[in-house]
């Protein structure tokens, strides 16, 4: 077994241009962690296929990848267009209607029944993540006339934004829960929810998946005003958050996401819980083969802003050259995570738990997790071994970012599934292991080649045997 060269995740959007095996089988071996399958694009039958050659193709080069599910949720579209790609020029005047048509530079359909509800005279229509920008001049039954102040190309199905609407629809749609309802089907238990704005968003579709007979974990999607605003109260229900920024730049002034994303993920470090960062990472890959320095820069600052993962998204779906960027990815990650301790010696979060208010809330597991870190800083420690049960210890101790790897030893597969979204954290199914879990993951890295004879290692566990999800105590350990 060889431990991949970057501790950050990479989350790839799954699309037309990565879905063949040969494909999938370079994007995994550059160094892909998480599939993202998106239901807002392609039927369900080409998504269950997805899964099957993803989970194949994973086996098959003996890698954990992890797939996980993004909702659609309402996110409010353009229809389909008469042709493609179609410019919508500034200073010209577009209606846009809530009818079933074919849209022209003159007439596009809107797929959002309420929409004349929701906009109001003088007020903005963003299109494509802000790029085209309409003002609203009049409204009239079931159209809407603009004048476009910004232009661009369009294509089917883009979105629309409207920052300020008075009718927002609900974050979970019906079509939303038959997602839920396939990805179950397909054993599927990780899911993205899209527009979340509140905790309630969150325990409804858990409460779904719970009538089902199934536990399922779900990333919030952070990308409406509401959920910046609520983000303490999703972060207590949510696994996970994704960074959302697509959305989030046109929900809230674009010159605010940078701090934003910086508070997101600080916020998400301090309580144990994963984070993606998402959109635009390394776009310009989707025509050319090397990113632009700004978006290295990005991608690099996204990191030492300790982001758990980062993600793709139409660079990987339908770019031009989808495994080529998922290795520029992990480029950029070993670069950034080799140099982190050149930029600062501990990180802002070990500081919170140390020095600040966080010491008023620390709780069992947080001081285990600063230990864990004292003992890899201060001893040459090749690897941390923590038995898990939920995976909350190896994620207090991710959220660290230390510079050695976390073996995130479970008995539960979603847990070991849920562990490839942590940075730093490999996890490794533990099946008949009768209570001898020390003995086992000693055995497990000997018998692997992730550690010989003579290497220090840290072990977690907890004061009664099995109680894995509480760890209160460390053993330091040289392989004999």
């Amino acid at each position: 077994m060889k431990l991949p060269a970057h501790k950050t995740k990479i989350v790839c959007t799954i699309g037309p241009t990565s879905r063949s095996t040969a494909v999938l089988q370079r994007m995994i071996r550059n160094g892909m962690n998480v599939a993202r399958l998106n239901l807002a694009h392609a039927e369900l039958e080409n998504h269950r296929k997805d899964i099957q050659r993803i989970r194949s193709t994973a086996a098959k080069l003996e890698r954990p990848v992890t797939i996980f599910l993004d909702l659609p949720g309402p996110k409010i579209r353009l229809g389909k267009l008469e042709s493609e790609p179609l410019v919508l020029k500034k200073g010209s005047n577009v209606t846009l209607t809530t009818r079933n048509i074919l849209g022209t530079a003159s007439l596009l359909p809107v797929e959002f029944a309420a929409f004349t509800q929701s906009v109001s005279r003088g007020g903005i229509v963003y299109l494509n993540d802000g790029f085209i920008q309409l003002k609203v001049q009049e409204i009239s039954g079931d159209e809407v006339s603009c004048k476009v102040l910004i232009g661009g190309m369009l294509f089917s199905h883009k979105g629309l934004n409207l920052p300020h609407a008075r009718v927002l629809p609900d974050p979970l749609t019906d079509r939303d829960l038959e997602f839920v309802a396939f990805g179950l089907e397909e054993g599927i238990d990780i899911f993205g929810m899209s527009f979340v704005e509140k905790a309630q968003d969150i325990i409804r579709v858990k409460e779904f998946a719970r009538g089902k007979g199934k536990t399922i974990r779900v990333v919030a999607k952070i990308e409406r005003a509401e959920a910046v605003k609520n983000i303490d109260e999703i972060l207590e229900v949510a696994d996970a958050i994704m960074v959302a920024r697509g959305d989030l730049g046109v929900q809230i002034p674009i010159q605010d996401v940078p701090m934003t994303q910086k508070k997101l993920i600080r916020k998400a470090n301090i309580r144990g819980k994963p984070v993606i960062t998402a959109t635009q990472m390394l776009e310009s890959m989707v025509e050319n083969v090397r990113p632009t320095r700004a978006e290295a820069t990005d991608v690099a600052n996204a990191i030492l802003d300790g982001t758990d993962a980062v993600m793709l998204s139409e660079e990987t779906a339908i770019g031009k050259y989808p495994s080529e960027t998922v290795k520029m990815m992990a480029q950029i990650a070993v670069s950034v995570e080799r140099q982190r301790s050149a930029i600062a010696i501990s990180s802002p979060v070990e500081d919170y738990f140390r020095h600040a208010r966080g010491r008023r809330h620390v709780t069992i597991e947080d001081v285990l997790s600063l230990n864990v870190i004292d003992a890899i800083y201060s001893l040459n420690v090749r690897l941390v071994l923590t038995p898990t049960y939920t995976g909350s210890t190896p994620r207090r101790i991710s959220r660290f970012k230390p510079n050695c790897w976390i073996l995130a030893f479970s008995s539960h597969e979603p847990t070991c599934r849920f562990a490839a979204l942590s940075y730093g954290v490999y996890p490794i199914l533990m099946e008949n292991v009768n209570g001898r879990w020390h003995d086992a993951m000693l055995d497990s890295i000997l018998g692997s080649g992730l550690a010989k004879k003579g290497d220090t290692v840290i072990l977690t566990e907890g004061s009664s045997v099995g109680q894995f999800s509480s760890a209160d105590s460390l053993r330091i350990v040289t392989v004999k």
